[in-house]
């Protein structure tokens, strides 16, 4: 059985039993089947395996099922932040999986294949762990800022009628070398935080987050536009005119070599 992908799926494949001998195929491989099954009254087919292929297209890309951006409630913070490894890993399992096959009842596998953010997360949170063993005077927005700004931006379309976006992938797939040495971090502290969700909730709701008393009276609230995050959106208020700028403020830290020299750079897509 050759069991095609749904056209939303796009390029993505994910591993599973199957009853029957099956073979999953993306949608534009089982688009060209069809068509050479039509084509010829006997057609034929080999399977051959020819090991791990690195460095092919599609790949890494955004699988279907993921949330995309941008954040409803904070259009001025493009979420998500980054991506990494989250389909078809397979790991350790804490209990056997499997029926029993055979006359000899062997050990069922104590491992498992399996897709998603619970994949994906322990990833980033292992890589998190290394960079905090090679600098542990980091805060955790340095070692954030530190994944974000290094991702290796090759994020390839879902379809390839897409394009890519940064809804969809934001700062791109993380790169742990990099990370270990990011040159400049954007660096947020507790405190910064605070000042920036008293202006979205009340000082009773961060209490809650905080989970200790706050009183956002006695904080200087800031705005998306000046939290001092990783990534830079560009939110346009309604009411704006081409005339009036729009001021966004980041401070960046240098962790990297002394002294060194930092250039601005826009990469501004075609229209």
């Amino acid at each position: 059985m050759i069991l095609m992908n749904q056209f939303a799926m796009g390029y993505n494949t994910l591993a599973q039993a199957h009853v029957l001998p099956a073979s999953s195929v993306d949608y534009y491989a089982g688009d060209a089947i069809k068509s050479y099954i039509n084509s010829t009254a006997n057609p034929v087919a080999r399977i051959s395996f020819e090991g791990t292929v690195l460095g092919t297209t599609p790949a890494p890309s955004i699988v279907f099922f993921s949330s995309r951006g941008p954040s409803l409630q904070v259009p001025g913070i493009l979420k998500p932040d980054i991506t990494g490894p989250g389909v078809n890993v397979l790991a350790a399992w804490p209990f056997p999986v499997g029926v029993p096959s055979g006359p000899i009842l062997l050990p069922k596998p104590s491992f498992n294949i399996i897709s998603g953010t619970s994949m994906s997360t322990p990833h980033l949170a292992g890589i998190a762990a290394a960079i905090k063993s090679k600098h542990p005077d980091w805060s955790p927005a340095a070692i954030k800022s530190a994944m974000m700004t290094t991702a290796d931006i090759y994020h390839r379309p879902l379809r390839p009628s897409h394009t890519r976006r940064a809804i969809s992938s934001n700062t791109g797939h993380v790169n742990p070398v990099k990370a270990a040495d990011p040159g400049l971090v954007y660096d947020i502290s507790p405190d910064d935080y605070l000042s920036y969700l008293c202006s979205m909730y009340t000082s009773q709701e961060v209490s809650v987050i905080a989970r200790r008393p706050i009183n956002c009276s006695t904080l200087t609230v800031v705005n998306d536009s000046v939290l001092n995050y990783p990534s830079i959106t560009v939110k346009i208020p309604e009411t704006w005119n081409s005339t009036t700028p729009v001021v966004i403020q980041r401070k960046v830290k240098n962790v990297g070599e002394v002294p060194s020299v930092y250039y601005a750079v826009i990469d501004q897509p075609g229209s």
